[in-house]
């Protein structure tokens, strides 16, 4: 480990270890406040993502059920490819449902206007063949409601019932493509209702007409020509661009907080970069996570798009892993999860990939393991481990189709049964508390303590905090841990309440019953502050003895002392992080820098003169920079 400090910058003792959970109050600024807005940035890692394909969820509102083309709609819900009724209102019934489960964000399937036709017995319902980004599919809102999201009430509503209620909202978008030939019509494409393109009448060039992708491992192909037929935009068209990132930024205006972006790696990067600095230049707190599909951490392509793009994405990589080890039980178990867990150095913000089991383009976890007990450790296992977790609707009731392996679309089955009681439910209401309340779950590091193919054990750590984790997804089993990373004392875990003595730091002749999960949590110290900095920092490479400090022309800084500097967290080998608490200096110009503290060595400082930075008077701040050399 690498967690030596300079001695102004630890603390002087720990508090005595114990289990439970620590709050602390939280001064946001004035939503008017410009200078607050314009460096604000919503911490997501502390979430509990629910994702949620708005027709097959809840239908709240039967007379909307029809839409414009009653043939889409089969009240029966034997159809898989038509409209089975799900809507906005259906969302709105069930938030407190939700709440109580410890949703904190629900990312909600494409809401946009859709082709109203059917395609070889298939309507638009999954939301992905857009005609207008800028009204909403009228199959989700009242019968007698205005489309148009500048007048859409019942879209309004669910941002403020969500908003009430303390939850965000993620909006899935598409910017890749609008819809494919159906009865004769290609991507026809409206601004609010005025037909502004056409694929067969493409005067303006909003398409690519290049025919259909043959080698998915070509990116030319894979960024200009077709997926399925789909009309693919044309990036280079500025008028496109334009368009999406105006409607876009009307939907953030209306509060939604973050986006789910849809088949990114047939775009350009140059593009998301352009597209993610005008959206943050309009809502700098808005945040972002993609959809490359089957991403992999020794995929270059889809690593350097995580790192470069602006944008989290999902993490493809792990979900593979844990449905390897736990539904499929293949050979190496929890070894392949570890697998790709040993590589989030590839990444700059690994503890910002969003983690999941299954989605709506995969069979669901029960399709491959039927057995509920398993199912409970994989979805305690991404609560628990690094990344924010996003579990798929009705998960927590055992949803599930096998119907031809439960593949798209027997994955999106209607929801039907809401029981508070359910054991993935009543944990996940715990294991959501744990994360907003030890930041050791949602910022610190992982570290592997102990592993074999039917047991893993792993320690979240941040400061002082620290949360032990371990799965036996085997039989009966015992071992021992000789180091925890826990402070000596008594612990009781927050899913069974058994209660563990931790002696020296070690746990001996620990006993799991078959398929059981501990959890340990300590919550130290809150960094408390008038500002705010969550500071991150990439691309160095450190030994064991070393520290990244700040330095800076402050108090919170050292004055350029580096005796006084403030210490970072070391959370993998290419990123290290840390909160630093401002109040002399909030609201303030400062000067930093970084700088590598050696222990009876000279410091190794970053060779620039230094960064420059305004703190808002009061609330949070991310900082996330590079290693100069």
């Amino acid at each position: 480990m690498q967690s030596t400090s300079p001695q102004s910058s630890v603390q002087d003792q720990r508090q005595q270890a114990a289990a439970g959970f620590h709050t602390s109050e939280t001064r946001p600024a004035p939503e008017s406040d410009v200078e607050f807005l314009f460096t604000r940035a919503i911490e997501f890692r502390q979430e509990t993502i629910y994702f949620i394909i708005i027709d097959r969820f809840h239908d709240g509102d039967p007379t909307n059920n029809e839409g414009p083309n009653p043939n889409l709609y089969d009240p029966t819900r034997q159809a898989w490819g038509k409209y089975w009724g799900g809507d906005l209102q259906g969302i709105i019934d069930k938030l407190d449902y939700l709440k109580q489960m410890g949703v904190t964000a629900i990312w909600i399937s494409p809401i946009f206007e859709q082709v109203e036709e059917l395609q070889f017995n298939f309507a638009a319902m999954h939301g992905y063949w857009t005609k207008d980004f800028k009204r909403i599919n009228s199959r989700f809102v009242a019968q007698d409601q205005e489309t148009s999201l500048f007048t859409c009430a019942i879209f309004d509503r669910l941002i403020q019932e969500m908003h009430s209620r303390g939850m965000k909202l993620i909006l899935d978008i598409v910017c890749n493509h609008s819809s494919p030939d159906v009865s004769g019509h290609k991507g026809e494409l409206y601004d609010d209702g005025v037909l502004i393109a056409d694929f067969y009448n493409d005067t303006n060039n909003w398409y690519h007409h290049f025919g259909e992708v043959t080698d998915w491992e070509d990116q030319w192909q894979l960024e200009h020509c077709e997926m399925a037929g789909l009309a693919d935009f044309n990036e280079d068209n500025p008028d496109f661009r334009h368009y999406i990132k105006t409607a876009i930024k009307l939907w953030l205006d209306r509060g939604v907080e973050a986006l789910r972006v849809d088949t990114v790696k047939h775009m350009p990067i140059w593009f998301w970069q352009e597209f993610v600095a005008d959206l943050q230049s309009h809502k700098p707190s808005v945040f972002l996570f993609g959809e490359w599909g089957f991403s992999k951490p020794w995929d270059g392509r889809s690593v350097n798009f995580a790192n470069r793009s602006g944008m989290s994405i999902l993490d493809f990589g792990l979900c593979e892993g844990v449905r390897a080890a736990l539904a499929k039980r293949e050979p190496g178990g929890f070894h392949l999860v570890q697998k790709i867990l040993d590589l989030d150095y590839l990444y700059d913000t690994a503890t910002e990939l969003i983690t999941f089991i299954d989605n709506h383009d995969m069979p669901r976890f029960q399709s491959l393991n039927p057995d509920p007990a398993v199912l409970r450790l994989a979805v305690n296992l991404i609560m628990t481990s690094r990344g924010i977790p996003c579990i798929y609707y009705g998960t927590e009731q055992y949803l599930h189709n096998d119907t031809n392996g439960g593949n798209d679309p027997y994955n999106r089955p209607m929801m039907s049964r809401w029981e508070p009681d359910t054991p993935i439910y009543q944990e996940m209401q715990l294991l959501s508390k744990l994360r907003r309340l030890n930041p050791a779950v949602s910022l610190g590091s992982q570290i592997q303590k102990y592993i074999t193919d039917d047991f893993l054990c792993y320690v979240r750590r941040y400061r002082d905090s620290r949360c032990l984790v371990m799965l036996n997804q085997g039989g009966a089993t015992t071992i021992d841990l000789p180091s925890t990373d826990l402070e000596d004392g008594e612990y009781r875990c927050i899913l069974t309440r058994r209660t563990f003595e931790v002696r020296q730091g070690a746990l001996w002749g620990v006993s799991l019953a078959a398929q059981e999960m501990v959890i340990l949590s300590y919550v130290g110290e809150r960094v408390k502050g008038q500002v705010i900095a969550r500071v991150q920092l990439n691309g160095i490479r450190t030994q064991p003895g070393e520290t990244v400090v700040v330095i800076g022309d402050c108090p919170e800084l050292g004055n350029w002392d580096i005796s006084k500097a403030y210490a970072l967290e070391y959370i993998n080998a290419n990123t290290w992080f840390g909160e630093i608490p401002f109040t002399e200096t909030a609201g303030k110009a400062i000067a930093y820098k970084y700088a590598l503290w050696r222990e009876n060595q000279p410091p190794r400082f970053e060779n620039l003169v230094a960064r420059r930075w305004i703190l808002v008077p009061q609330g949070t701040i991310k900082w996330r920079d590079s290693w100069q050399d």
